[in-house]
């Protein structure tokens, strides 16, 4: 039992130190804050977004699931980038989610170039 679990914080140490390293960030503390920011940022998009999706009325507008999800998120997924950059303003880590977002751009220019 103690094995398993020594293995599974192992596990995580070396995920936590992967990201750390491809984030670019040294510091543990920044690291968590960093989840925090994503972690708010999530619940919050959604609370936000819920009166806008109720606003357009796309739930009695779109009677397949598939389509109605799809929509959602295009709709969301703006809100998300907003907020995230805000989010992180408020927490300090503006500069490391403003070059999150670029390259996140960056990669969905690419795919829509194509």
């Amino acid at each position: 039992m103690k094995s398993s679990i020594m293995k599974q914080i192992n596990t995580t140490l070396n995920l936590v130190k992967k990201l750390k390293s491809k984030w670019k960030i040294q510091s543990n503390t920044q690291f968590v804050i960093i989840l925090i920011v994503f972690a708010i940022t999530g619940s919050l998009a959604l609370y936000i977004s819920k009166p806008i999706l109720d606003v357009l009325k796309i739930d009695s507008c779109i009677n397949h699931k598939s389509l109605y999800f799809i929509t959602r998120l295009i709709i969301i997924f703006p809100i998300y980038q907003i907020v995230l950059i805000l989010v992180a303003a408020l927490l300090g880590q503006f500069s490391f989610f403003w070059q999150f977002e670029k390259k996140m751009i960056n990669r969905l220019l690419k795919i829509f170039k194509k």
